[in-house]
């Protein structure tokens, strides 16, 4: 019974590690990724669909994304997304194939991403704090049933703390990878 409710919050844990991931992914640190275009959605025919599921993405330099619908129909749609987006970036088209330049980002914008990298990690931390304390509650509950006794209680709480403390490292190792690529000239 314990075991279940320490892997089932652990398992909220890693998703909290896994989303934070995402997120940072999709910040755009002056090179060119994928990932960039992950949050953009393009009209396919009245459904809001992923840039990725309707073109191929490339990188070909690190600063050059290119993006090639798989409808040439599409491209248009698939231009007015991006500048739809808060990418902030220039769509240029040649009939066949859209070419994104990824600009070097400029000290000031580099330090509103650290900021906005340490949000976000506060934010996951938050998240796995309360995650532990649904958990603590969780086994609380089974004390005052008289399902575990005391001992048991105390012994599974301090093991809640130990996977949080785990995950929040897991955390801040993340962030500051993400800051050090962020500040990388």
């Amino acid at each position: 019974m314990v075991k279940d409710i320490l892997s089932s919050h652990e398992e909220r844990m890693q998703k909290s590690i896994d989303a934070l991931k995402r997120e940072f992914a999709s910040l755009r640190a002056g090179r060119a990724t994928p990932s960039l275009l992950d949050k953009v959605m393009v009209d396919y025919y009245g459904t809001p669909t992923p840039v990725n599921q309707i073109a191929k993405v490339a990188v070909p330099e690190p600063r050059m994304i290119m993006i090639q619908p798989y409808e040439k129909t599409m491209l248009h749609e698939v231009e007015v997304a991006i500048m739809k987006s808060d990418l902030g970036l220039s769509p240029n088209s040649d009939g066949t194939a859209i070419r994104l330049a990824i600009p070097a980002l400029t000290q000031e914008r580099r330090q509103e991403l650290v900021k906005t990298v340490n949000k976000k990690a506060e934010e996951a931390k938050v998240a796995i704090r309360n995650i532990r304390r649904d958990g603590n509650d969780a086994i609380k509950k089974l004390e005052k049933g008289k399902e575990i006794t005391e001992d048991e209680s105390k012994k599974a709480q301090e093991s809640m703390q130990k996977l949080a403390d785990k995950y929040v490292k897991v955390v801040d190792t993340t962030r500051a990878g993400k800051e050090k690529e962020v500040m990388e000239v």
